[in-house]
């Protein structure tokens, strides 16, 4: 007799899937423990050694399914921090000596290094490194599988019907394996809303809900699952009603798909005849094929950086400047902006690995302080750039700037960069156009000077509510905290989107806010008319623009301008939204 239950998490991709259960092993909690002779002392350590180098071979053809465009770009990071922590040698080297001092197989020998640094990663007080546990602990499970005869890779879901994998934990890299083997959906019993894993799941649209606890434990394998991710339930062994119920809301998500992919080649532009120009963010060249399919107006965000991640060397300039100039001639005309790249902290390119730990990596060295402080790199990435805007309606922009200092050294490099490419006869735009990211408080206070100086500005909203409300969003401790609607953010900006307004100056949001359908008539209120968002938002957004009357909203907005109270103000944007 089966039991129908439900099961509530955090619905981290919006979607429903129904399948059948496939159960996800977890390693850690199946090892066994046991004294080997001192013959076989040798040969066990050679065990684990062939352990971790199968998984590093994983690990790199999952680097080159990377870059051959096969997976999306936000994949880059993880797959480099996986690699590190493989080959540190408190994971690679402390184990040896385990086995060697207690004379124990090498998956005990693994599992007490994992379980001493899992506990010095809980006493350091900076969340961002205090969170690299579960990638540690990701890691160690596939040396685990290897050592304990498993495959790393996910098992092949079923031809005849959706399979919906459920998991203990699942690390990105387990994740990618979606791309090549379709699973419907996955459910975990670890993970929040900002998690790595999340972040790949929106990214290649996967219905999913984490943080449900003991799935697991619960879940059989074989059941049937319904996975809704928008309303962050999982409802195990649903009756023919409930069942009938949710296949009939499936067809009714894919008809409005449909229905939005007919908006493709229609102009945004509001009822009352304001235009909106709605553009992509991407990662990587082969993004611009999905941007183009749902009709992008040109790419507002290429973030370069993902060209320097997981690798062990630097992108040359040549490397570069084909990355670009794939993207400048792919866009036809339609501008393509350009993000210097944004490393440091987290994002580190092996050459650049730092040897010290950075206290507070979102307030160290990253970005354009990055940049400034390794000219060479930054001179062979803006020589690049430049010589794609021979190609196509390529644009500069600048991350996290805070002062005009920086707008004013950056400036030199770029006539530098100039500079050596004129004498060398090599062809590009001498009126490329240069704008500077808005992600920090001081930016938007000291916007006249950053105005006077600019081409045009760009709001990246992640960092700019991180940064304003003092909130880590990938800590879950005070991730809940984070509040795209607060009443500091909308202050902000509001007054950068009106103080470039007003001096002539174009201004887009870039940021997660941009692709959120229910801010976007807010934004509109607040004066915005360039959108860029992940490719997969884009005709959502303009169909709520096509049904936006913005002056019939303009008394809402402004009443949103002056509460300071947060449930108030939810209260206007139901309203605001609600209108016909």
């Amino acid at each position: 007799m089966t039991v129908s239950f439900a099961l509530h998490g955090v619905g981290v991709s919006s979607g429903i899937a129904i399948g059948r259960a496939q159960l996800v092993s977890h390693a850690t909690r199946e090892v066994a423990h046991y004294t080997i002779p001192k013959s076989q002392v040798e040969s066990e350590i050679a065990r684990f050694e062939s352990a971790v180098a199968e998984v590093q071979h994983e690990l790199e053809g999952l680097h080159t399914a990377l870059t051959s465009g096969d997976v999306p770009g936000e994949f880059g990071a993880f797959l480099d921090v996986h690699w590190m922590i493989l080959n540190d040698p408190t994971l690679s080297e402390a184990p040896k000596r385990i086995i060697v001092e207690q004379r124990c197989n090498a998956e005990w020998a693994l599992t007490l290094q994992m379980n001493v640094l899992v506990e010095q990663f809980d006493q350091i007080e900076d969340p961002y490194l205090r969170e690299r546990k579960a990638d540690v602990v990701q890691v160690g499970e596939r040396v685990l599988k290897r050592l304990m005869g498993r495959p790393g890779t996910l098992p092949s879901p079923s031809a005849e019907e959706q399979t919906i994998l459920v998991a203990h934990d699942l690390s990105p890299a387990d994740v990618i394996q979606f791309k090549h083997h379709h699973f419907a959906a996955f459910l975990t019993d670890l993970g929040g809303a900002t998690s790595h894993t999340a972040i790949v799941a929106r990214s290649l649209n996967v219905p999913a809900v984490v943080a449900t606890h003991n799935a697991r434990q619960l879940i059989r394998e074989g059941e049937m699952l319904i996975v809704d991710g928008g309303r962050h339930v999982v409802i195990v062994n649903p009756d023919r009603s409930v069942l009938g119920e949710y296949r009939l809301r499936q067809d009714e998500l894919e008809l409005a798909r449909q229905k939005l992919r007919r908006l493709r080649s229609k102009r945004a532009e509001t009822l009352d005849g304001v235009r909106v120009e709605l553009e992509a963010n991407i990662e990587l060249p082969e993004d611009i094929d999905q941007a183009n399919a749902n009709g992008a107006a040109g790419v507002g965000l290429f973030r370069s950086e993902f060209l320097f991640l997981n690798r062990n060397d630097l992108p040359s300039e040549d490397e570069q400047f084909e990355a670009y100039r794939k993207v400048a001639e792919g866009m036809q005309g339609k501008p393509v902006t350009i993000r210097t790249f944004d490393l440091g902290a987290d994002k580190q390119p092996h050459e650049f690995e730092l040897t010290r730990v950075a206290p507070n990596p979102a307030l160290g060295l990253r970005a354009v302080r990055f940049c400034l402080a390794e000219p060479r790199l930054f001179q062979t990435q803006l020589r690049a750039i430049l010589r794609a805007s021979h190609y196509g309606n390529v644009r500069i922009l600048i991350p996290m700037l805070a002062s005009v200092s920086e707008i004013d050294q950056t400036f030199a490099m770029i006539e530098r960069a100039k500079a050596t490419l004129a004498e060398q006869g090599v062809p590009f735009r001498p009126d490329t156009k240069i704008g500077g990211m808005i992600e920090i408080p001081a930016a938007v206070l000291s916007i006249g000077a950053f105005l006077r100086k600019l081409d045009f500005l760009s709001i990246g909203t992640n960092d700019l509510i991180q940064y304003t409300l003092a909130v880590d969003r990938a800590d879950e401790a005070v991730s809940h905290l984070y509040d795209p609607l607060h009443p500091a953010v909308l202050k902000l900006i509001g007054l950068a989107i009106g103080s470039a307004t007003k001096a002539g100056r174009p201004i887009a949001v870039c940021g997660e806010m941009a692709g959120e359908q229910e801010l976007t008539r807010l934004l509109l209120g607040l004066g915005l008319r360039e959108f860029s968002m992940h490719p997969s938002q884009l005709l959502t957004v303009k169909h709520r623009v096509l049904q936006t009357n913005i002056a019939a909203g303009a008394s809402i907005v402004d009443r949103i301008r002056r509460v300071d109270d947060p449930e108030r103000l939810k209260a206007l944007l139901e309203r605001l939204n609600a209108l016909a």
